[in-house]
């Protein structure tokens, strides 16, 4: 018989995949190409990643918190009151480790938040009602869009992303 999991378990199993497909994204760039970015309007390679991370943290502090306010502050400060350590982060090794390390410490919080949290309404930055389950979606929905980007950072480097090498068995 099938274990019945949550809704929950679900979307965070859903995260850690997008996560872990995001870091075999960036380890295919070389430690030497973190400041690579394909024109000089757009981020690199360390501060896509960076990005990355401070929603992340941003996301995760928000919606683990009982009262979650997207409009506490501007967002720029909203992010920073989260993110100083994926601004610290500099080398390809060190964003690596605080992507996994950032996953596992999100997984914590929102379980221990709980699911009926999740199911909780908050007024999103639009002004918007919707539940802190939507958002999470949402934010997952930012960490493939960003690694689509990372796949044409590589791409780029004239490097092969790592969902292709797997798809096609290398």
């Amino acid at each position: 018989m099938a274990v019945r999991r949550s809704f929950l378990d679900e979307l965070l199993e859903d995260w850690s995949g997008a996560r872990m497909g995001l870091v075999d994204e960036l380890l295919v760039i070389p430690a030497t190409k973190m400041d690579f970015r394909p024109t000089p309007e757009v981020r690199s390679v360390r501060e896509l990643v960076q990005h990355i991370l401070e929603v992340a943290m941003m996301m995760t502090g928000e919606l683990t918190r009982p009262d979650t306010d997207f409009r506490r502050a501007p967002w720029p400060k909203l992010l920073r009151m989260y993110a100083r350590p994926a601004y610290r982060a500099k080398t390809r090794g060190e964003l690596v480790r605080l992507l996994r390390s950032q996953i596992r410490d999100a997984d914590r919080k929102f379980r221990r938040a709980g699911e009926l949290a999740m199911f909780q309404f908050i007024t999103r930055f639009d002004g918007e009602q919707g539940t802190k389950m939507a958002w999470l979606h949402h934010g997952i929905a930012h960490e493939e869009y960003h690694r689509a980007q990372l796949t044409l950072y590589a791409r780029h480097l004239g490097l092969e992303p790592a969902l292709t090498r797997r798809i096609r068995g290398g």
